[in-house]
């Protein structure tokens, strides 16, 4: 079917910021006394907004991080982003085919938006989404894996949930747009793909999502 909306998170799918920011997360927290690997911050965390991390720590081991918490992270991940940010392989492409094709698009992500902003203005792709068509976690009551963003964003988009396509690399995106009522494209990035199985349909490049988009 063709979409009335695609809906598109921003980290690890527009940008390749992931790696960088569970990186810095895992180190954050195991510096903070709650060792993290790596893997184990993407397993967690990924897709989903910070409150989670709180959420989690505190069920984990009975401690609250500190109150300056999402400050100190978010000015490590910004200084990265400024320094070795850089767009998914593929995602210009991507923008240009749905501005080509008139197909209505816009980002929603459970980052700020100031880590928004930085990473599109940092990898260029600012200008192809503008800034009205731009929704964060902190736009609603609560982030993925709740629906409550994709509903906001398609509320403002004018679209019916039925009519919208959601662009996800994480477990916690996907089920957000499942329980939206929206089809989803998994992007098996750095998330296996058996992760992503309530997925419409999982896809491993950005070339391949303009045909699943396209019906």
């Amino acid at each position: 079917m063709r979409y009335d909306l695609v809906i598109l998170d921003n980290d690890g799918v527009l940008v390749d910021s992931e790696p960088l920011s569970n990186r810095i997360l895992a180190a954050y927290l195991t510096e903070l006394g709650h060792p993290t690997t790596y893997e184990e911050a993407v397993r967690d965390y990924m897709g989903s907004a910070v409150h989670r991390i709180h959420d989690l720590v505190l069920e984990r081991s009975g401690r609250r991080l500190p109150d300056d918490f999402d400050r100190v992270f978010h000015e490590r991940v910004f200084a990265a982003f400024r320094r070795e940010l850089e767009p998914v392989d593929g995602a210009p492409e991507l923008l240009e085919k749905l501005v080509a094709d008139a197909t209505p698009f816009c980002v929603a992500s459970s980052g700020s938006h100031e880590r928004i902003r930085v990473a599109l203005r940092k990898t260029g792709l600012y200008e192809q989404v503008g800034s009205g068509r731009i929704f964060s976690a902190d736009d609603v009551g609560q982030g993925k894996p709740a629906p409550d963003l994709f509903l906001r964003a398609a509320g403002a988009m004018g679209v019916e949930p039925g009519r919208c396509a959601v662009v996800e690399d994480s477990p916690a995106g996907v089920r957000a747009a499942r329980l939206a009522g929206m089809d989803v494209f998994g992007y098996a990035a750095l998330t296996p793909r058996a992760r992503l199985g309530e997925a419409t349909e999982v896809f491993t490049s950005m070339g391949e999502l303009t045909g699943l988009l396209s019906g």
